[in-house]
């Protein structure tokens, strides 16, 4: 196995260095000057020219991009243009906020995804299993900011059961609605995959056996059926939460979350180049980090896959 995450991590470094180079071009195509957006309105010609000069923006291009692949690298990402703020302390003062939604919509996912996508399999054509598809594509389908706006019309201002928008004083309350929020498409996700694998799982012989010898539908199912249906549920649930925790920009925008997504629209709003940068950065190693788990927890469901 150890050479196997060795392979993997030298493996991600290509895909590592084609960010950087698209993170670079892409943050440099963006119109505006974070120069003259630093100055403000009263920032006159000459100011304007000492602030590029001092962030390095009148250098070539190249020299810039290879000043940005060092700090990259040496994960010294530089300084906030608007506040500053080391890059770093900026993303991992924001991140925990951010991962305990992510954990929390994710754990909202598989307990919905998994339990309607073993019910729909169980009780395969019934109406159970249409409901719970019609609302898996529904979950799909529609924006989450739009379910998020609808959920704190509902709850927050028709029902009042929510007090707002926030975090307020760290109540476990203000986590409902973003958590729900969040994890309803990822849910949809693993319900219609947790039931085609599940599908075609019990249509095997060895499950025909289990009934036959008088199990238990609870052993059955669970034991012998679910366990061997878990490898592409897994793959979904790593992907997605990856993608959770790069996906919360609208949510925590929506339901104003002090995290890494508003951190980002912040960051894009005043063309703060090095937050944006390392945002980007962070969640890409994120990514990477989090298929190779994914990779690595196959075993852990199939005895019969190695890593040698």
């Amino acid at each position: 196995m150890g050479r196997y995450v060795v392979r993997r991590l030298v493996g991600a470094i290509p895909v590592f260095v084609g960010v950087i180079v698209v993170v670079f071009i892409l943050t440099t195509m963006v119109p505006g000057d974070p120069a003259r957006i630093m100055a403000g309105q009263a920032g006159n010609p000459e100011t304007i020219a000492r602030i590029r000069k001092e962030m390095g923006l009148d250098d070539p291009l190249h020299i810039q991009m290879w000043n940005f692949f060092k700090s990259a690298v040496t994960f010294n990402l530089g300084r906030s243009y608007r506040n500053n703020m080391d890059v770093n302390e900026a993303i991992l003062g924001r991140f925990p906020a951010t991962l305990k939604l992510a954990v929390a919509g994710m754990v909202i996912a598989i307990v919905l995804g998994m339990t309607s996508g073993i019910i729909s399999a169980v009780k395969q054509y019934s109406i159970l299993d249409y409901s719970s598809m019609l609302l898996a594509l529904v979950g799909i389908s529609a924006p989450s900011f739009w379910i998020g706006l609808l959920f704190i019309y509902l709850f927050c201002v028709t029902l009042r059961w929510i007090p707002g928008t926030g975090t307020g004083n760290g109540e476990f309350v203000y986590l409902i609605l973003p958590a729900l929020t969040l994890g309803i498409r990822p849910a949809a996700l693993i319900a219609r995959m947790t039931r085609s694998s599940m599908l075609e799982v019990i249509r095997q012989d060895y499950i025909r056996t289990a009934w036959a010898k008088g199990l238990g539908a609870r052993t059955v199912v669970l034991k012998h059926a679910l366990k061997n249906a878990m490898i592409p549920v897994v793959t979904i649930v790593g992907v997605q939460m990856a993608s959770l925790l790069s996906g919360v920009v609208l949510i925590e925008q929506v339901f104003q979350w002090p995290g890494v997504g508003r951190l980002f629209v912040e960051a894009l709003t005043y063309r703060d180049f090095p937050i944006i940068r390392g945002e980007v950065l962070f969640l890409a190693g994120l990514f990477i980090i989090s298929n190779l788990l994914v990779d690595l927890s196959y075993a852990l469901f199939d005895p019969r896959i190695r890593y040698d």
